[in-house]
């Protein structure tokens, strides 16, 4: 019988439980790489990882893309654009109320991530 890693899926990602060990760590397993790349390359881009860090950051733990907007120099439908690819990466959650919609980090996802990049210190003699 195979010891191969059960593959993951982005539901996964929002369990209280890490994902997989810090990659400092164990290798990381291609099913599992292929699951958390779409996050990581959706944070690649200066644009979207700046509109993740003021979703993150936002006073209430949301944020109405009606103040995302005005804090680039890029027209509505590109800042939209960007902020589909954070909710398709599983990155972000939104919500219509009217006519504007907010933004809600997955902090569940982002601390998966994290735990993943985790490196420990190395012992000092």
């Amino acid at each position: 019988m195979s010891k191969q890693a059960p593959v993951l899926t982005l539901t996964d990602l929002n369990a209280g439980e890490p994902c997989c060990p810090p990659m400092a760590e164990q290798r990381l397993p291609a099913q599992t790489a292929a699951v958390l790349a779409p996050a990581f390359k959706a944070l690649g881009d200066p644009v979207r990882l700046q509109l993740m860090s003021m979703i993150a950051s936002a006073e209430g733990g949301e944020i109405c893309v009606c103040d995302l907007t005005p804090a680039f120099d890029l027209s509505g439908p590109t800042i939209s654009h960007h902020l589909r690819v954070l909710r398709e990466a599983g990155l972000v959650d939104s919500d219509r109320r009217a006519t504007w919609v907010y933004y809600r980090a997955r902090a569940g996802v982002l601390r998966q991530l994290a735990g993943l990049l985790t490196v420990a210190e190395p012992a000092r003699g």
